[in-house]
């Protein structure tokens, strides 16, 4: 049996939706237009499916989330994820979370960050780079007006550009819309096989 998983792992579960995915077969043209890009340029998810139905917002939030999260230049794309995952951590998205931490570890080449956040949560022992891009997404994702000129400063400390600063502020903000979608459309659950 299957059932919602409520603590953060690095394996990816399953995401059961609470309404029925837009079927390939039955899509209309517009949907399968918008559909033409999805997320990170892979197979189109239940997620998408789910987000097909309003095909005009998809067209555009397919692209921008590619843009945000895989655009070359700015901050690594390791860094990015440590954006996502903070928003995800605040706002309590165990399937953003776990996505995003195994995407980290893939690119990072190593689990630390991921197993010290998941370990002790916002108090990770992190090293200065990682701890202040973690402090300030966390920041800006339980509050915007929490994040602030000592976050920005402690940012420069840790060697990060006015480039990379904006990355960082773009994919926690995509998260912090992001996660709270994804609450509201469906669950994560543990998968059949590793039950």
């Amino acid at each position: 049996m299957t059932d919602v998983i409520h603590k953060f792992t690095r394996t990816v579960p399953t995401w059961r939706p609470r309404v029925a995915p837009v079927s390939l077969p039955d899509a209309s043209p517009e949907q399968l237009d918008a559909l033409q890009v999805t997320p990170s340029n892979t197979k189109v998810s239940d997620y998408v499916l789910v987000l097909a139905h309003d095909p005009e917002t998809l067209k555009v939030r397919s692209p921008l989330f590619n843009a945000i999260m895989y655009d070359a230049g700015g901050m690594s794309r390791a860094e990015r994820e440590v954006g996502a995952i903070a928003a995800s951590v605040v706002n309590r998205c165990i399937y953003c979370a776990a996505v995003h931490a195994n995407r980290h570890a893939q690119l990072a080449k190593d689990t630390a960050v991921t197993d010290a956040i998941f370990a002790t949560g916002t108090s990770a022992a992190l090293g200065a780079r990682d701890r202040a891009i973690f402090e300030y997404a966390l920041a800006l994702s339980k509050c915007p007006s929490e994040a602030g000129p000592t976050h920005i400063a402690d940012l420069r400390a840790a060697g990060l550009d006015d480039a990379e600063i904006l990355d960082l502020t773009l994919s926690s903000a995509l998260f912090g819309w992001a996660n709270r979608l994804m609450h509201v459309l469906g669950d994560p659950i543990r998968n059949e096989v590793s039950a």
